[in-house]
């Protein structure tokens, strides 16, 4: 029986990322408060929220001084815009403390609502810098398969999900991709060393196959977050490394999920020793307590912006919005307070990944993978070939099921089930989501009909 709530979800309200036809037969799910690492539904039950609601909650919730500090902004200034030569206290105070955590040579920081508007941004900011160099034939994006940029025409766009791709006749025109690094999924007939030059020599190829001087950007996670967390290759980010110092087009690394401490670094071009000219930026900058994404930009680029550029003729109503930019600020000051980011690398993220690790023996799963609080399993039926459960990757979503009905969220990404928890997550917290999804791996493989014991590990 569906409660009032959902009766009236389900005749006015149209879910993103759903199906909304079978969302109606059930109902949705109701999440009606959380504290720290766990929320409730409606109905009283409790989960472990293993992805931070969509990566981004990184302290936790329930953390009352991002309410306080949001309230008392909204009494002193609930809102005001950044256009006509105006800007807020909280605003200006943000992207000084963002320049400040970023590496050195960036310096400057545009606001947006989202990391989709961001990576509009970054589309808009690349093409108007190329012009202002002269050089207005450079226009081309080139992107990764399987790569998630966002939902906005352009976001979606840049990134590389067919089943997106899809709806709406995208990508737009000026947008090309190249090779994921996914050694588990595209790579096994070679070691990973080698997969990973080959997977970061598309690129090269793909520069020399448009021509340098139409080439814009290139367009990367620094592990790919939706696409299932794959983690590069050792080899990958020397390789492309090599290619971008060769070649006189820009990089933008995305960051909207890796940024603010998912590392164990502030960001993660600085975990993988990369120098990006724009790094995206959204989720973990406000722990999610309120809406705000930007782009980071470097020197070279804004200097061309400022001192050529004129009025650059792009924002939002929200870019930068005061409330938004008070709790991002006091989300940072608690980040540095309590030494989160520090505790990442050098405790909990180490912890988690060891316990991951103890996935890899269960005779569903085919790889255990992570950095930092990331992670992934790859589900297959036999461990010695690596076929999946099901030939259209079904067994992803039957494994989810089975984690909410233990107490656990995880998501699938079509049979890769992968986590990131809130930084804040204790090591008995870490011992739950092990334990809830050990379960979560014998239920699935009793649905398959897969034997869990030890003499046939």
């Amino acid at each position: 029986m569906q409660s009032e709530l959902q009766q009236l979800n389900n005749a006015h309200h149209l879910q993103p990322f759903s199906d909304n036809k079978a969302l109606a037969k059930s109902g949705p799910r109701i999440i009606e408060r959380a504290q720290g690492v766990y929320f409730y539904d409606s109905n009283g039950n409790k989960f472990l929220d293993g992805m931070a609601g969509l990566w981004c909650v990184n302290l936790g919730y329930g953390r009352k001084e991002l309410a306080d500090v949001a309230h008392q902004q909204m009494n002193q200034l609930p809102y005001y815009n950044l256009f006509f030569q105006t800007t807020t206290t909280p605003t200006t105070k943000l992207a000084s403390k963002i320049a400040e955590l970023a590496p050195a040579h960036m310096n400057r920081v545009f606001f947006t609502g989202s990391g989709s508007e961001a990576n509009d941004t970054n589309f808009r900011m690349v093409r108007r810098y190329w012009d202002l160099k002269g050089q207005p034939n450079k226009k081309t994006f080139i992107s990764r398969a399987n790569a998630y940029h966002g939902s906005t025409v352009a976001g979606a766009s840049l990134g590389g999900m067919d089943y997106m791709h899809k709806q709406g006749d995208l990508p737009i025109p000026g947008i090309v991709h190249v090779d994921q690094p996914y050694w588990f999924g595209e790579g096994q007939d070679m070691s990973e060393d080698d997969f990973g030059i080959k997977a970061a020599q598309s690129l090269e190829q793909k520069i020399l196959e448009i021509g340098e001087e139409n080439v814009a950007a290139f367009i990367a996670e620094p592990f790919q977050g939706a696409g299932g967390v794959i983690i590069p290759p050792k080899t990958y980010w020397t390789e492309i490394k090599r290619i971008l110092a060769k070649y006189d087009i820009l990089f933008i690394l995305d960051e909207v999920i890796a940024g603010f401490g998912r590392t164990g670094e502030w960001f993660a071009c600085q975990y993988f020793d990369l120098k990006p000219d724009l790094i995206t930026i959204a989720k973990g900058m406000s722990s999610g307590y309120q809406p705000i994404g930007g782009v980071i930009v470097s020197d070279k680029v804004a200097d061309v912006l400022i001192e050529e550029g004129g009025d650059f003729n792009h924002g939002f109503t929200y870019s930068g919005h005061p409330v938004a930019a008070a709790v991002a600020l006091k989300n940072i000051e608690i980040l540095e307070q309590e030494r989160i980011v520090e505790r990442v690398k050098n405790e909990i993220s180490p912890y988690l990944q060891k316990r991951w690790q103890e996935l890899a023996d269960h005779p569903l799963v085919g790889e255990a993978r992570g950095l930092g609080m990331v992670a992934a399993i790859e589900l297959v039926k036999d461990k010695s070939t690596n076929e999946r459960l099901e030939a259209d990757c079904k067994g992803g979503g039957i494994c989810r099921d089975f984690a909410v009905a233990n107490g656990l969220v995880m998501r699938p990404c079509g049979d890769t089930m992968i986590i990131s928890p809130p930084l804040v997550i204790t090591k008995d917290e870490i011992d739950e989501l092990i334990s809830k999804a050990k379960k979560t791996l014998d239920d699935t493989a009793n649905f398959y009909g897969i034997s869990t014991t030890d003499s046939d590990k």
